[in-house]
């Protein structure tokens, strides 16, 4: 149900805005951009491409920093890549999946 909002109620926090900026430079070799304005932690990426699947590890990455995956012998029509990562100052984990 909608309801008036109340001036003197404080505003929610701001959503978590996702990091990630996928730059599709080369064909099979997207580039994988922490665009956001802080490291991240654990960084985890997740192929999926019809039959088999594969995992990256990234470690930590700096707020900057580019990674590219490699994605020779994946079909981009059937391919979903998630990249999983925990925010430093909370802990929580994180993921944001997208298709080639």
């Amino acid at each position: 149900m909608l309801r008036a909002l109340d001036p003197d109620e404080p505003r929610p926090p701001l959503a978590y805005r996702v990091p990630w900026r996928v730059d599709r430079v080369y064909d099979r070799h997207p580039l994988v951009t922490n665009a956001g304005p802080a490291a991240v932690d654990l960084v985890r990426v997740l192929i999926d491409h019809g039959p088999g699947s594969a995992t990256e590890h990234w470690g930590r990455m700096p707020a900057g920093d580019t990674a590219e995956l490699c994605l020779c012998d994946a079909d981009p029509g059937d391919t979903t890549v998630t990249i999983a990562w925990f925010r430093p100052e909370n802990g929580v984990e994180y993921l944001w999946n997208f298709a080639m």
